[in-house]
């Protein structure tokens, strides 16, 4: 099938002008109603090679492990709670509520029919992915499989609002990815001393996520190309991966394994915000240094 018909089955549900309102509101009822169990956390800043990271330290593990320990549903998307749920974003997706978020208003977009986590990022996929980056200024991400730190099977992106800090820049990974140059569509920066692939978008593509995903996942070929992940058979992945997105740049990290003397790292790891659940993982990160950390979980430049 074409991309243009592709695009038409797929029409967006979601009336603009109503995303935000419609996040504030069910988080609101979900954190009455006890369906929300957010997991509150401390932080600290921790430098290297000029870069700030912001390292969230967990203050109450024991809420998340026992309601974990309680939910036996092997699939928590297949039916999704219904109130966590915020909006309907297209034919193909969902939008809901992260039941177990560390930083506030995180969504998930999930895809209706059951997909698996490892198969590749379609135009469906950058369509919902787009008509949420229109509604609010956001950062997308994808972990593409476990080792990349997916912990659900069933396909879905995430998205959380900006800035992710707070005070200064919006990312902690922003001077890198803002002192960026382009020759070619796909570039990399020098200073980050892990393999990965960075593109440029287009803020104004937001005015269309049909027409920008288009464009998006013909970027997004780009960036598996220029690291090595070119697809298999049935559209699976060849090897596991971290996405990450905003309106400005798309950035891609193919992953070596899923933690580091423990600590889980996903993808907002490599735009400087990692997650620790004690001081003695916190002590570790300062120890080794945060983009020490990245490069041991993802690929190194050699």
């Amino acid at each position: 099938m074409s991309p243009k018909k592709e695009i038409s089955k797929h029409q967006i549900l979601l009336k603009p002008g109503t995303l935000w309102k419609s996040i504030k509101k069910q988080t609101k009822y979900a954190l009455q109603c006890g369906a929300l169990l957010s997991i509150p956390t401390d932080f600290e800043f921790v430098e290297q090679n000029g870069i700030k990271f912001l390292v969230r330290i967990l203050s109450n593990l024991t809420r998340k492990d026992t309601a974990k320990q309680q939910d036996k549903k092997t699939n928590p998307f297949l039916p999704y709670e219904q109130d966590l749920f915020v909006a309907d974003i297209s034919q193909s997706h969902v939008c809901i509520l992260n039941k177990y978020n560390v930083v506030d208003y995180h969504l998930l977009i999930v895809t209706r029919a059951f997909e698996e986590q490892e198969e590749l990022l379609t135009l469906k996929d950058f369509a919902a992915m787009w008509a949420c980056l229109a509604e609010f200024e956001g950062l997308a991400f994808y972990n593409g499989g476990k080792i990349a730190g997916a912990s659900q099977p069933h396909k879905h992106l995430q998205i959380v609002p900006l800035p992710l800090t707070p005070s200064g820049v919006q990312i902690p990974m922003e001077p890198l990815l803002k002192s960026a140059q382009f020759t070619d569509a796909v570039t990399t920066i020098p200073e980050l001393p892990f393999i990965h692939a960075l593109a440029k978008l287009d803020p104004s593509w937001s005015n269309s996520p049909l027409e920008a995903a288009e464009a998006t996942l013909e970027l997004y070929q780009s960036l598996l190309s220029a690291v090595g992940l070119e697809a298999i058979e049935d559209n699976k992945q060849s090897g596991a991966y971290n996405l990450l997105a905003t309106r400005e740049w798309m950035l891609i990290v193919p992953r070596s394994q899923e933690d580091f003397v423990s600590i889980s790292v996903n993808s907002l790891g490599f735009v400087g915000a990692l997650l620790v659940r004690n001081e003695q993982q916190m002590q570790v990160i300062k120890d080794q240094g945060p983009m020490t950390i990245l490069k041991n979980v993802a690929f190194p430049v050699l």
